[in-house]
């Protein structure tokens, strides 16, 4: 599971009480510290541990970005700064999560100590008057199923923000030449968003075959896990193909440190290797290494960002869209070659030969049902989106290849989105709802969620008031 570490920062205002501001600052890292959320405090920076004083900002500043913290947290534990919690939010550009407790019942004398929820539209207004986009979890205690289920939406949509950040992208070999809908502006992708590609010739990759074989010790292990793992009905040397093609990729990734791959996968990589790279994909997946088709940079995108918003607790499955469902109106067939994962796999797979293609080396197996996500990250003319939504898998008919049939609520709204674009035939699958953080991600990282469900009242209400997640 994905480590993600917070600066916590609460905050008070001078006029409303600042021992209750104490307490529940203390009380809020004590929960914090039940939850096992990992987060740096401001305790040395004045005497209270609070944020209320300009002066302090540049202290706070250099204290979260030496720890490397990946977003900050402002309970307002009263009424709270807000223009000293704007100004350091707008200094640190990091998600932002508002918070503060539930405020009590007056006293016999009306006198309210912290009017917390107050604090918090004042602060959520200034914020705005800064550009800094925000996150706010709903007014609420600290025992509260909202308060836990927020944090750890928040954790993820952090996760998500801190990997779409730093993604850099191994692409092997240009695309193929018939995927034109595969073609991304790298240069674009850099200074938008600073996600960056290490584009390495196909003889790079053969080269490193080559040495993992003659090493061994790496491709005998990936083989055994194969063997112990998967149905094979390939022949060995086929198999051994398969090893070093995995090892092969894994050791070009962390040289040129990068922490997904687009792969051309066909044709001259068929004709230098002998084998399709799916079952090496396959491998590589289940690692949590995202690895994609046809050279499909946007898709390798949208891999990295859905494994972040699972915490890596969950593989991702990169998928065609292809047939509608021949008896379920709104069911479609996901279904690729064989790049998915095994634990995705509703049975052992199997490494055969693919349904299109005379070389061995794909993955055979349905995946399992139950709920999932489906998104894709994609753009063009400079504008960039993220078609995101629920699917559940149903029967359907059996087919070659890594598939699985997924219900939707209106495959025909669906259909319009995909077809009028900016997507491709291309998505991303995780067995896990995760379409509320990724919708709040997308305010963070400067592209626009597109729901394929009119449900965007439902997944607002998922990350600020999260009592049913």
């Amino acid at each position: 599971m994905a480590t993600i570490k917070l600066g916590f920062a609460p905050t008070r205002r001078s006029i409303f009480s600042a021992p209750d501001a104490l307490k529940y600052a203390g009380l809020t890292k004590e929960r914090l510290r039940e939850l096992n959320v990992e987060f740096v405090d401001i305790d040395d920076i004045n005497e209270e541990g609070l944020l209320y004083d300009d002066a302090d900002l540049p202290k706070i500043v250099k204290k979260f970005r030496e720890a490397g913290v990946d977003g900050l947290f402002l309970p307002h534990c009263n009424f709270g700064t807000e223009y000293v919690c704007a100004r350091l939010a707008k200094t640190l550009n990091l998600p932002v999560l508002l918070w503060g407790p539930r405020d009590e019942r007056p006293d016999e004398n009306g006198i309210r100590l912290r009017d917390s929820q107050c604090g918090l539209f004042a602060t959520g207004k200034v914020l705005r008057r800064f550009r800094v986009p925000f996150t706010y979890l709903t007014n609420c205690r600290l025992t509260d199923p909202e308060f836990e289920n927020g944090i750890r939406n928040f954790l993820a949509v952090c996760n998500v923000v801190k990997v779409f950040r730093h993604t850099r992208i191994l692409q092997i070999g240009p695309r193929p030449f018939d995927f034109w809908s595969t073609m991304c502006n790298e240069g674009e992708l850099l200074e938008k968003f600073n996600i960056q590609l290490s584009p390495v010739p196909i003889p790079e990759l053969t080269a490193e075959m080559k040495k993992a074989k003659e090493e061994g010790a790496d491709v005998a292990e990936v083989i055994n896990y194969c063997r112990s793992s998967m149905c094979i009905q390939i022949k060995d040397e086929e198999l051994e193909n398969v090893a070093a093609l995995k090892v092969a990729m894994k050791r070009l990734a962390e040289k040129y440190g990068c922490n997904a791959i687009a792969i051309q996968c066909w044709n001259a990589l068929q004709g230098e290797i002998g084998i399709m790279p799916c079952a090496a994909n396959s491998l590589l997946n289940e690692e949590g290494i995202p690895v994609v088709c046809e050279t499909d940079i946007h898709g390798a995108i949208t891999a990295v960002m859905a494994e972040a918003a699972g915490m890596d607790e969950a593989r991702t499955f990169f998928a065609d869209w292809t047939v509608r469902h021949p008896d379920n109106e709104n069911g479609e067939l996901l279904q690729h070659c064989g790049p998915w994962p095994i634990s995705v796999a509703k049975e052992k797979p199997t490494i055969g030969y693919p349904l299109a293609f005379d070389h061995p080396g794909a993955v055979e197996a349905e995946a399992k049902q139950g709920d999932m996500t489906l998104c894709r990250f994609d753009g063009d003319n400079g504008e960039y989106s993220l078609l995101l939504g629920h699917a559940k898998g149903v029967d359907g008919p059996y087919t070659k290849g890594t598939y699985v049939w997924v219900e939707v609520e209106n495959l025909k709204r669906l259909e319009n989105k995909i077809v009028c674009g900016p997507y491709i035939h291309h998505c991303v699958g995780i067995h896990k709802d995760v379409v509320p953080v990724l919708y709040e991600a997308c305010k963070y990282i400067g592209v626009t969620p597109d729901l394929y469900d009119p449900i965007e009242e439902e997944v607002k209400s998922a990350i600020y008031n999260p009592v049913n997640k």
